[in-house]
This record gives structure tokens, sequence and C-alpha cells, in this order.
């Protein structure tokens, strides 16, 4: 799992890829919300705001 910003996603999508060998779901964190989970502010690669989470 990978939190990332807008700039970082295709990286994370990359490394996804190269650990699990299957393609990744891409979430916006904008647009979704969950229950039992609070997702990081930051980039896990960087210091901008966390946008998306690739899983």
């Amino acid at each position: 799992m990978y939190v990332v910003c807008k700039d970082h996603v295709e990286l994370a999508i990359d490394m996804f890829v190269d650990e699990f060998e299957e393609a990744p779901d891409v979430v916006d964190l904008e647009h979704t919300k969950f229950i039992d989970w609070e997702p990081p502010v930051k980039c896990q690669e960087c210091d901008c705001e966390a946008r998306f989470l690739v899983v």
C-alpha cells in the first residue's frame, strides 16, 4: 500500500507492480473517506499532500 501525491502516483504504481506482479487499484483520497482508517497527510515520497492510495 502506498499513499502518494499526484507527482509520485506513477512511481507508486511501478513499485506495486514490481512487488505484487499485478495491477493496483488507485483510490483518489480527495473523493473517498474510510470509516476505520485515516490516511497520512503527506506523501510517503515527499512533503506534498497525499492524494492517492495505491493498493
